[in-house]
This record gives structure tokens, C-alpha cells and sequence, in this order.
């Protein structure tokens, strides 16, 4: 396992923050000679990797005209997916300063009715009241964590979801020939990964009354759609 350690959620978050508000804020990394002859840095460093690891959560989970519709790590979705051709009201949560101002400063611009705004904080404390999301999301950041802190977001997000609500998120499969090469890179990009077996997380899903309703394996992500009993 590349893996979290000791360290507290806070710390974690903070780490994982730091390491996005620098992409976001297009500063350069530093990287050894041996990460720069790995297969995949060719398209890390040309910006196509980000295509390849992206999660279509669309193709489980559509969302839909009026639905209210949480996305968590939202990064600048508001920017990239086709929220206003969707309708849908769009509530983003964030670690990254940088990605939470440059979203709360645009996406007015594009739609002031959809957009709902962007809060800065972990997807284990949402600051929305229960139960008020047709949708939730959280792609491409849950193996930055252990278990034990999605056991937490996913009772946060089945507190804040409808009755028939879904819940469509990522999980890196570590049985992906690109999964292991990514968490490789990403470590030295300042951010390690958490490589659990499916079987693990599919406990952890069990454990919070998560019912899994479709699968889309991906690259190095396979997408989930779960409802809670």
C-alpha cells in the first residue's frame, strides 16, 4: 500500500489542498529523473492525463432538469461539465482554496440561477441540512484517504441525500496496470495514495447501508453508483 500513515484527516486534507491549489495555480513540480521515464509522464506533463483518469459520472447518473446535485472535490466542474446544458443546481464542496475562489469568482458568469456556490472544507462535514440532494458526486480523490474517513463521508452524504437519492463516485482499482503508476507520480507530486482492495471498500460500503446499483470500470477509476437503505 502507498498509504496515509499516522497522519490525522486534517493533516491529510491540508496535504492534499497544498497539492492542488499548486496545480491550480499553475507552479511548476519538481520531479526526479526516474518519475520523469515513467510511461505515463509523457501525458502528465502534456495535460492529457487528467483525461484518461477523469470519471464520467454522467453515464451512471445523468444529472437531471431542477435536481439538486452535490459534488464533492468539485475542483472547477462547474467550468468543464455541461451543468447548464444539464439544469441542474449545482452545490460544490472543496479542500483547494484556489479552485474554490476561481469557481466562485466564473461560474456566476455562466449561470448565477444553477450555480449554488462552492464551501471550502473536508466531505466529511457538509454544512447543508438533511436531506435535501437528488444527486451526490466525489470523483477522483477518495484514495487519497483511508476507509475510516470515507466510512465518514459516506454516512455525511447519506445524511444530506433524498430517500431515492444516488451517490456516484470513484474508486482507484489497483488491479488497473495505470492505477499503481499514478500513485507513483502522485507522490512525489506531494500527495500519496491509498491502494486498497476492492474487497475492502466494498466492506466499507456495506457497513454505511451503501446498495450498489451500476459499476463503469474506467482506466485506473472504477465509478460506483450506490443508493443507502
Amino acid at each position: 500500500m502507498v498509504g496515509m500513515s499516522s497522519k490525522s484527516w486534517q493533516e491529510m486534507i491540508q496535504i492534499i489542498a497544498n497539492r492542488y491549489n499548486q496545480e491550480y495555480q499553475g507552479k511548476a513540480f519538481s520531479l526526479p529523473p526516474e518519475v520523469e521515464a515513467m510511461s505515463i509522464f509523457p501525458d502528465w506533463a502534456a495535460g492529457k492525463l487528467q483525461g484518461r483518469l477523469a470519471s464520467p459520472f454522467w453515464e451512471l447518473a445523468k444529472p437531471q432538469k431542477n435536481q439538486h446535485c452535490l459534488d464533492l472535490g468539485c475542483g472547477i466542474s462547474f467550468l468543464v461539465y455541461p451543468w447548464r446544458d444539464w439544469g441542474a443546481y449545482f452545490y460544490g464542496q472543496e479542500i483547494s482554496s484556489v479552485a474554490r475562489d476561481i469557481l466562485n469568482s466564473r461560474a456566476p458568469q455562466l449561470n448565477s440561477k444553477l450555480f449554488k456556490g462552492v464551501y471550502l472544507g473536508g466531505a466529511h462535514q457538509l454544512p447543508h441540512e438533511d436531506p435535501q440532494f437528488d444527486l451526490a458526486i466525489a470523483t477522483g480523490w477518495s484514495c487519497y484517504y483511508s476507509l475510516d474517513y470515507w466510512d465518514s463521508v459516506c454516512r455525511e452524504v447519506k445524511r444530506v441525500l433524498k430517500p431515492n437519492g444516488s451517490f456516484v463516485f470513484d474508486i482507484l482499482n489497483p488491479e488497473h496496470e495505470l492505477a499503481e503508476n499514478w500513485a507513483i507520480l502522485e507522490t512525489y507530486l506531494g500527495a500519496e495514495i491509498t491502494l486498497e482492495p476492492l474487497d475492502y471498500w466494498q466492506d466499507c460500503l456495506k457497513a454505511v447501508g451503501a446498495k450498489i446499483v451500476k459499476t463503469l470500470p474506467g482506466e485506473a477509476f472504477d465509478l460506483y453508483q450506490v443508493t443507502f437503505s
